[in-house]
């Protein structure tokens, strides 16, 4: 295929958000120009002599909508085959004879796509196959109670691979910790990386570690060095050493230079970037992945966590945690929690909605809720009313209840003589609180959320916007700069410049640093409301949920599961009815060939 045309779809689907309904391909107003443009241009000469046209030029467009849905294949048949001619070859000629699409038993797929499942499977069967010496841990069980963590750390000591999966509070990282210190004891001069998909992921991995590392009963055993309890996390961008280009400085030919390898938020890892890092991961080094498979995939081609769960051959590789010591069985987000999975085989989704209403939470009208740090958790829920045109203001309005708090430390702030030392209550009173939508437009979408809050913001604070810029403005990076050193996730408050108080300056706290808000690029994202998928790795004592009818038809068990499991105390609730109905009995399965690729007489 012409290498412009790679990078032209690499370029589009890279790009894309799928929770994002601008970004959607609607059937109905027909695929947009650059994909028929893409799909006709493959489907004449040079690149085919024997396709037929119209027909291939139709299934080439529903391969990419396929993929910017996150499958990496598509189910296909003999008919269509004949209609791709020499635009598809088969799997077994595919290494030799390059053609734009690769067909096997799993279905079509674009050649990019079969490929990068090609090398993962291979690279999942060559850390199968190494075998490990035999570790004694009986002196290091008593670190862990819970019998499920007990067998995680069994796992990682015998496989070179381990998959840790768990709900919220069921103690991932602080099983990852006592395993980590006990690797450290048996492995003289152990090195080992901490990595998260996002810089978000990343910060949240390293505030967790240190508050594990720092568990009384974990120091008594003696096991946390000094080097372990300033263990630092970055990226998985950064790990590989992938710049402008995106090309990984670690690779198969030149790997990584670790002996443990620990990705956390695994739900998050597409197919590219997973099969980057497992090419990148030498022999003999442990890699172990943690998160949650109930969460949702990422937002590129590929669930590959979720893959992996499928595999037969890597049942003695997984271990899933089950229980939690954040959620009760009495705790109210907990129950929500475990309500959204069992509807997986729910049958009348007519109850589903009286049958919450009963079980967790009756609709009432939002309040403002007063948070401490010994209050139950509590869920609330507002339903928006069903007609087209009503009033959104109101319901604007009473999104802010949850801001209040940062409102007050920012009016600190500005009152100080010594402002710097309230710096670190504004940052807390901000992770406070977040409001996740599941759509970027609509007068309910982050957009027009992130306006009205900023809005708000000033008005209380009674100051008026230079540019773009106020005191007390969050901003995400949304995508990696690597001059700045600001990864696509990192999060950011704007203040008084500390010694140009006409200024202003953004502090990012994953990466304590300070930087001019001049130097920052003006597409900042506002970040008071954040599209959930850009709140995976985050955690916040109260969050905001928010589906109205314009997401419904993008809306699963896996965003709301996702959503609602940001929250450690209260989760509120602004719905349209049969919005909500869909994100509690639609699940999300993307179609992949990974999980064959790995059980063909592989292992």
């Amino acid at each position: 295929m012409d290498k412009s045309v790679h990078k032209l779809v690499d370029k589009r689907v890279g790009k894309f958000e799928d929770n994002s309904v601008d970004k959607q391909i609607s059937n109905q107003s027909g695929a947009p120009t650059w994909l028929n443009m893409w799909s006709n241009y493959l489907t004449h000469t040079p690149f085919s002599q024997s396709a037929q046209a119209v027909s291939a030029s139709h299934i080439l467009q529903q391969l990419i909508e396929a993929s910017l849905q996150g499958d990496s294949c598509i189910a296909t048949d003999s008919t269509q085959l004949e209609a791709l001619g020499d635009l598809a070859v088969s799997s077994e000629i595919a290494m030799t004879q390059v053609a734009p699409c690769v067909y096997d038993q799993q279905g079509l797929a674009l050649y990019r796509y079969w490929h990068l499942e090609q090398r993962l499977a291979d690279q999942i069967c060559r850390l199968k196959r190494q075998t490990t010496q035999l570790i004694d841990i009986s002196s290091y069980q008593a670190l862990l109670n819970d019998p499920h963590q007990q067998a995680a750390l069994k796992m990682v000591m015998q496989q070179w691979l381990s998959i840790i999966t768990g709900g919220p509070g069921t103690g991932k990282t602080y099983t990852l910790a006592r395993i980590i210190a006990a690797l450290n004891q048996l492995i003289p001069d152990i090195r080992i990386a901490m990595a998260a998909p996002t810089g978000k992921a990343a910060q949240r991995m390293q505030e967790a570690l240190q508050n594990s590392f720092n568990d009384p009963k974990l120091l008594e055993s003696g096991l946390v060095t000094d080097e372990l309890r300033h263990q630092s996390t970055q990226t998985l961008h950064r790990l590989l050493g992938m710049g402008h280009q995106q090309i990984p400085r670690f690779h198969a030919k030149r790997p990584l230079p670790y002996d443990v390898i620990v990705v956390d938020e695994a739900s998050m890892l597409d197919l590219n970037l997973a099969t980057l890092l497992f090419e990148a991961v030498p022999d003999a080094c442990r890699i172990i992945l943690l998160g949650d498979a109930n969460q949702l995939a990422s937002v590129d081609v590929g669930s590959v966590l979720a893959d992996l769960q499928q595999v037969k051959a890597l049942t003695d590789n997984r271990v899933q945690l089950k229980n939690s010591r954040r959620f009760s069985d009495k705790a109210k987000i907990g129950q929500l929690a475990r309500f959204i999975q069992a509807q997986q085989d729910q049958n009348d989704q007519n109850q589903v909605l009286s049958k919450l209403e009963l079980e967790i939470v009756k609709p009432s009208t939002l309040q403002a809720i007063a948070l401490s740090d010994d209050m139950p958790d509590l869920i609330q829920l507002e339903y928006l009313p069903q007609q087209h045109d009503f009033e959104v203001e109101p319901y604007q309005q009473k999104l802010m209840y949850g801001f209040q708090g940062y409102v007050e430390t920012l009016k600190g702030y500005l009152q100080s003589i010594e402002p710097e030392r309230e710096i670190e209550r504004v940052i807390q009173s901000f992770d406070d609180y977040r409001i996740l939508a599941a759509v970027r437009h609509g007068a309910l979408g982050i957009e027009q959320l992130n306006r009205y809050a900023e809005h708000w913001l000033n008005q209380q604070l009674k100051q008026i916007a230079i540019g773009d810029w106020y005191v007390g403005r969050p901003v995400m990076m949304t995508y990696n700069d690597y001059q700045l050193g600001i990864s696509n996730g990192d999060i950011g408050i704007c203040f008084k410049h500390r010694s140009q108080s006409q200024q202003f300056e953004v502090f990012f706290p994953s990466l304590n640093k300070w930087i001019a808000a001049h130097r920052l690029p003006r597409n900042m994202q506002t970040a008071f409301a954040l599209t959930i998928h850009k709140s995976q790795g985050s955690e916040f004592r109260h969050t905001a949920v928010v589906f109205d009818q314009a997401a419904e038809k993008l809306l699963s068990q896996e965003l709301i599961y996702t959503a609602i499991t940001r929250a450690k105390k209260v989760v509120t609730l602004l719905a349209d009815p049969n919005a909500l109905l869909q994100a509690l009995t639609i699940r999300t399965v993307r179609r992949s060939g990974l999980v064959q690729k790995i059980n063909l007489d592989r292992l």
